[in-house]
């Protein structure tokens, strides 16, 4: 993969750029569109940080207030002295719901995003309008197939990363988006993702278990890029038909961050949900 400078996207709306101060780091967020409209949490895929979004900033700051996250260890949320791991994202996300003066909020994920916001459903059911996922699967269920095939892409980004940050940002960029126009973008994204940032990941164990009758009321949309990964697509289908009243969408000539390889397909989906929903 050649790495270039990818074309900036312009956004339209203004955004406010915001921290949350935690002991030792803090959490950098964004926001945009009607104060007083609901709240939406974008949560961004592993490596990557807020600009995952950028492309839907415009879309649905039109109707609803939009909150962009870069969770710890990714984008400006640099670890620092944090002693907190990935699953303290879920106090931060109350935090800032708070702040945004709302009690409750959407969520549309990618990838470890959807873990991120599936464990804060799972502790606050009551404060969640309803669940996007694109590129996850079901934390509570049986994931030992996942489980393989990721502790083998670990060994792949673990020996990459001691070798060379380089090479393990693009082979991450590759992995993840099918345009060689957003693997630069999600490449730039990955710089700011250290071998530090590693040790904020490993609270994802307390995210991913196996958790038996956990029931959900809330509204949920799974997606999926038909060119992401075949286990990944089988488990997003599989997840849907054991969920009632889900929907689920494959989006066509995208990968495993499809909002980036098909941003208006993507938008048009999920406000098509979110209207139905309301």
């Amino acid at each position: 993969m050649k790495v270039t400078d990818p074309s900036p996207i312009k956004i339209e709306s203004p955004v406010e750029h915001r921290t949350l101060d935690r002991d030792g780091y803090s959490i950098h967020y964004y926001t945009s569109g009607n104060p007083d409209a609901e709240l939406i949490i974008f949560l961004h895929p592993a490596f990557a940080d807020h600009r995952c979004f950028d492309e839907q900033i415009d879309h649905f700051a039109k109707s609803y207030r939009v909150v962009t996250v870069d969770l710890l260890g990714h984008g400006l949320s640099e670890v620092g002295k944090a002693k907190d791991k990935i699953d303290s994202s879920i106090e931060h996300i109350d935090s800032i719901i708070r702040s945004q003066g709302k009690g409750k909020a959407h969520f549309i994920g990618v990838s470890m995003g959807t873990l991120i916001g599936q464990y804060y459903a799972l502790k606050n059911p009551e404060k969640v309008l309803s669940m996007t996922i694109l590129g996850g699967y079901d934390i509570n269920a049986d994931n030992r197939e996942i489980s393989r095939a990721q502790r083998n892409e670990n060994i792949k980004w673990i020996l990459k990363a001691l070798f060379s940050m380089s090479s393990f940002r693009k082979y991450v960029a590759s992995v993840s988006v099918s345009s060689s126009e957003g693997q630069a973008r999600f490449y730039q994204m990955a710089t700011h993702f250290t071998r530090r940032s590693f040790k904020a990941m490993s609270g994802l164990g307390n995210v991913i278990k196996r958790r038996d009758n956990v029931k959900r009321d809330y509204p949920l949309l799974i997606l999926s890029g038909d060119r992401d990964l075949e286990l990944a697509q089988r488990v997003s289908r599989k997840w849907h038909d054991s969920e009632p009243g889900s929907e689920f969408f494959l989006i066509k000539d995208a990968g495993h961050c499809a909002n980036m390889d098909r941003p208006e397909k993507f938008n048009g989906i999920v406000m098509d949900f979110l209207r139905s929903v309301e």
